[in-house]
């Protein structure tokens, strides 16, 4: 018998960092394990460069509302993000941070956190903008609620039309597993 999953997390950036990509290749991921899915974006004011955010829930059972409060993990992108999220986090859950666009330690201490350069890395990789990427292979290794193949397969679908970008894609979610 399977554990049950019952995982919220908020994806957390500037508008342009790939939060709502993020979120929607979580969810996909998730699908492929029949669990059930919520996604649910919110973006701020300006939109590209404004803040954004994507709410997503995973689970065993029926998720009633899509709407993640304090979420179990979050998948912060930049300074104002953190801000913004780090006290809603759960006891207990996860932090992962990208270090080359905040300006400060996380200040909790009751939670699991994974700092590192995502930009910086996704800079080395060839391409800024799969930084989101390598979060969800750290994502992925940490929980362990769904492997590389169901990840890898949910960038596929989630950027058809785009697949010139898939290899770099998945290389971002390999260097994310290794940072793990």
């Amino acid at each position: 018998m399977q554990p049950k999953i019952n995982e919220s997390i908020i994806c957390a950036g500037f508008g342009g960092q790939g939060v709502m990509v993020l979120g929607k290749v979580l969810a996909d991921a998730g699908m492929t394990r029949d669990l059930h899915i919520t996604w649910l974006s919110s973006y701020g004011a300006e939109v590209r460069g404004g803040t954004a955010h994507s709410m997503i829930r995973i689970a065993s059972e029926p998720v009633a509302s899509p709407i993640v409060s304090d979420p179990d993990t979050a998948i912060i992108m930049n300074g104002p993000s953190l801000d913004k999220f780090e006290n809603r986090i759960t006891a207990g859950g996860l932090l992962i941070l990208n270090t080359s666009l905040t300006g400060r330690r996380v200040r909790r201490k009751d939670i699991d956190v994974v700092a590192a350069p995502l930009t910086d890395e996704a800079v080395k990789l060839g391409n800024i903008r799969v930084a989101n990427m390598i979060a969800a292979g750290i994502f992925a290794a940490k929980k362990g609620i769904f492997d590389k193949d169901a990840l890898c397969g949910a960038i596929k679908r989630v950027i058809a039309g785009r697949e010139s970008l898939i290899p770099i894609n998945i290389k971002a979610v390999e260097k994310g597993m290794e940072i793990c």
